[in-house]
């Protein structure tokens, strides 16, 4: 990491929090130090941080039962206000000015939505804020929430064409066993595509949303996307300035990046599987048409039926007739348009090679 580059830094719940819910000045403290001391080199960062619910839930005690979803919303209301405040105060010292990001799932839904969130962002960077991201709490459904921030951090950092996500953990990073267990062994590199799910414990976190399953399937999906990412030890002393300068004898798991980073528009596409409007299923010629080596777009030939109603731009989903989804994409016709040249040659591409990510 010698040259200038961009770095999502995704902080958990379990790092910022002490064991009472208040919260833990001392690691914040740190982690901005550690961050003043990155930008210091040239580096551009964005910091993705948990913490609000836990540091509302020290501020606060409901008056009567609340449920999970008024606990999340009362919390993340008082607590966010404190955090904020928290890094406003710390990264002052350094003369940085911080602004806050509070985004929601529907936000990378749309295209423009997502490019007017993006753009945002990079006018921020530009005149030297650091972005402080953290889930609006307060509006989002339950239905359309974010599995955690990790998965928050993932999209933050396919959209800022980051070059780099650091998710600090609880743990070194992920561990062929057990992490307390003595005889596990911590996976220092891992090579893009290898499915790490044997050896991932699923146990979450005890103020967070996210287990480390949720990580290592987020750092998958980047790694494939062109993002190098790096799960390590949010509390390990100097974790992040190591990480950068001295890689080699710092604890923690690097997943490596394809060669070649997708572009901004196929990141954004990869994303969006949620929020597809509707499913395409393919015959098995086109299937593996798609699967090969070469740059293929899906036409109608190839197409046994639709579900669903969308118009041209919408995100759909590809399904083989096994029934696995193979992938995503941005349609190139209607959901109505497709009805009339299904299975027809000497149509126009359903969906693009330049607007189709597959898994």
């Amino acid at each position: 990491m010698t040259h200038k580059r961009r770095i999502v830094v995704k902080v958990g719940s379990n790092v910022l929090t002490r064991p009472d819910g208040k919260p833990n000045v001392t690691n914040m403290s740190a982690l901005v130090d550690q961050i003043a001391t990155i930008m210091g080199m040239g580096h551009e960062v964005i910091l993705v941080s948990s913490g609000a619910v836990a540091c509302g839930r020290g501020s606060v005690t409901p008056l009567r039962q609340l449920d999970s979803v008024e606990q999340r919303q009362l919390f993340s209301s008082v607590g966010q206000i404190k955090l904020i405040n928290l890094y406003n105060e710390l990264f002052r010292e350094y003369g940085y000015v911080v602004g806050q990001v509070l985004t929601q799932k529907e936000n990378f839904s749309s295209r423009s939505s997502y490019l007017n969130q993006r753009g945002c962002m990079q006018t921020m960077l530009e005149n030297g804020v650091i972005p402080i991201v953290n889930e609006n709490d307060t509006a989002s459904l339950t239905e359309l929430m974010f599995t955690d921030n990790d998965e928050l951090s993932g999209l933050i950092a396919a959209m800022m064409d980051a070059d780099t996500l650091i998710i600090l953990s609880n743990v070194d990073g992920i561990y062929d066993g057990t992490p307390s267990d003595p005889s596990s062994t911590l996976i220092r590199r891992v090579p893009t595509g290898r499915d790490l799910s044997e050896f991932v414990v699923a146990a979450k976190s005890g103020f967070g949303r996210g287990g480390m399953g949720t990580k290592c399937g987020i750092a998958r999906r980047l790694s494939e996307e062109g993002v190098t990412v790096i799960i390590a030890k949010g509390d390990r002393p100097n974790v992040l300035t190591d990480l950068i300068s001295t890689p080699d004898t710092t604890p923690h798991t690097l997943f490596e990046p394809r060669p070649e980073p997708l572009s901004n528009i196929k990141r954004w596409i990869a994303h969006s599987g949620s929020f597809a409007k509707g499913v395409i299923r393919v015959n098995d010629n086109a299937a593996k048409a798609l699967r090969s080596d070469k740059a293929v777009s899906l036409l109608p030939v190839g197409v046994l039926s639709a579900d669903g109603e969308w118009e041209e731009g919408d995100i759909v989903s590809i399904i083989i007739p096994s029934g696995e989804t193979i992938g995503v994409g941005r349609a190139s016709v209607s959901s109505s348009d497709l009805a009339t040249s299904i299975g027809k040659k000497g149509q126009k591409p359903v969906i693009h090679y330049d607007y189709l990510f597959l898994e």
